[in-house]
């Protein structure tokens, strides 16, 4: 039988709540956030599966916005299930790998400016931020799909052109918003202004542009 909370309330188990905490990032950003900074170990664990789900879905979304992906459909050896699966796989692979290195990104920029916050908080900081970008794929492709049909991922298809534009152009709303609610959820966490925000957001940054110039020389 559940708990009950006061009042005779079902009390909400720190699973369903932080499942309930992702489309409610996108609404009310602030609280969920701020519910990052519970260490208790049972609401950290309930916050695994849901971020899972959100770096799965963001990384499908950004490997389906590469060039390699809108060419896809032109070889032989793909049809629309095996473009299904490679999304499914290539972005959980690029999903995980970016979540721990963008997370580690952030860890050195809040350290950088003060934090004593520990890397898991930063994260799933990021994880949480990541919501906006793993919504694009559940809305963009479908309509991808629906208006263009057979010509998606087909290059020179009815897909590219001004259409194409349009689609890239809301991709990158998604990716602002998701970067819109990352300086949201820094400055929540840690309860910082806004310009120790930003400098702490700029470091992160300037330290993954470094490693990815560095990378992009060997």
């Amino acid at each position: 039988m559940a708990s009950e909370a006061v009042g005779g309330r079902p009390e909400l188990s720190a699973d369903r709540a932080w499942w309930l905490r992702v489309p409610a990032v996108l609404l009310s950003p602030s609280s969920v956030f701020f519910a990052l900074r519970d260490d208790d170990p049972d609401d950290v664990a309930a916050r695994s599966e849901p971020l899972l789900l959100i770096v799965w879905l963001a990384g499908a979304a950004a490997v389906l916005a590469t060039p390699t992906a809108s060419t896809l459909m032109d070889s032989v050896d793909y049809d629309p299930a095996l473009v299904a699966i490679w999304a499914f796989i290539a972005g959980g692979v690029y999903g995980v790998v970016s979540y721990v290195v963008f997370g580690f990104g952030l860890f050195f920029g809040v350290r950088l400016l003060g934090s004593l916050g520990d890397y898991r908080r930063a994260r799933q900081t990021v994880g949480f931020a990541l919501v906006p970008l793993a919504l694009s794929l559940l809305l963009l492709v479908p309509l991808r799909i629906a208006l263009y049909g057979e010509d998606t991922f087909h290059a020179g298809g009815a897909d590219q052109g001004t259409g194409e534009s349009v689609l890239l152009a809301l991709e990158l709303a998604f990716v602002v918003w998701s970067g819109a609610l990352l300086v949201l959820g820094v400055r929540v966490t840690h309860g910082w202004t806004w310009l120790r925000t930003l400098a702490a957001v700029g470091a992160a940054s300037a330290l993954l542009a470094a490693c990815a110039s560095l990378f992009l020389m060997f």
